[in-house]
């Protein structure tokens, strides 16, 4: 739904974007692309946590002399935005796999845009490997990283706005007295981070939408900059919220899942050292 509503045309709000994909392509069409993050997705996560909190701690061993002194504020902005940069260099590819195998059947209908030999509306793509290959063959390495200007400038605030509401959040609801925050914390503070996530990185996230988009019949935008430029001009400032409900719905339960599996993980791994260890 969201790269339908970001990227897509003619689906409207989000109630009219459901309807039209169960009716043009059934509950299908709900699951396009999945295969491709749902497989990355565990590699793509681990990097992001685990340089985020490897940042930490040296931020934490440089200036208190202890990797496990409490981060402060500029600690966690500066370990969010290396995990941001870093993310990037995975992210890009992904999605844009995933976006292409969603986007491959909408109707290009502008006359200024020129067409590939595809036929709008028809399948490009078989599944994600032959995507993958066909992007390389026809566009190289720049190709599979197309969008990554947008991705970056949507990552770095974005987890910014996702670690440092997490830490807030959770340290806020934790009780007094408690040496961590209990399961439930966790999951409310998780969910919370994701949906401001969201929130804040909205904006880009339809920039590089588009420019992700932009390849499968037709090359609309050059860059970054034009692609903002030319949705502001042809939709207004409206078209950078496209999808905004959609993210932040999603982005609660996805987000405290995902923390909540981080936190759990590393307390089980912690209390399997100290059991091996004594």
């Amino acid at each position: 739904l969201q790269t339908r509503l970001q990227a897509g045309q003619g689906y409207g709000n989000t109630l009219k974007c459901i309807l039209t994909v169960y009716r043009n392509e059934s509950l299908a069409g709900f699951f396009k692309g999945m295969s491709f993050p749902l497989a990355s997705i565990g590699v793509y996560s681990s990097v992001v946590f685990g340089v985020f909190s490897s940042t930490q701690r040296l931020l934490g061993q440089l200036r208190h002399g202890d990797p496990a002194a409490a981060p402060s504020l500029a600690d966690m902005a500066l370990a969010s935005v290396v995990a941001g940069a870093i993310s990037v260099g995975i992210g890009t590819p992904v999605e844009l796999v995933k976006i292409r195998l969603q986007m491959q059947t909408q109707p290009y209908s502008k006359a200024k845009v020129k067409l590939n030999s595809t036929v709008p509306g028809s399948s490009v793509y078989r599944g994600p490997i032959h995507c993958l290959r066909t992007i390389l063959q026809k566009e190289g390495i720049a190709g599979i990283y197309r969008g990554n200007v947008a991705m970056l400038l949507r990552d770095i605030p974005g987890y910014c706005a996702y670690f440092i509401p997490y830490a807030m959040f959770c340290d806020w609801i934790t009780p007094d007295g408690s040496l961590s925050p209990n399961p439930f914390s966790i999951w409310v503070a998780g969910g919370v981070a994701g949906a401001v996530s969201w929130a804040v990185s909205t904006p880009m996230d339809v920039v590089k939408s588009r420019l992700q988009a932009d390849g499968v019949y037709s090359n609309q935008y050059k860059g970054t900059l034009d692609c903002i430029l030319q949705s502001y001009q042809n939709e207004g400032l409206k078209v950078f919220c496209r999808g905004l409900m959609v993210n932040t719905v999603r982005g609660f339960p996805s987000s405290a899942a995902m923390f909540l599996g981080y936190e759990l993980s590393l307390k089980a791994m912690k209390r399997c050292q100290s059991e091996t260890n004594p």
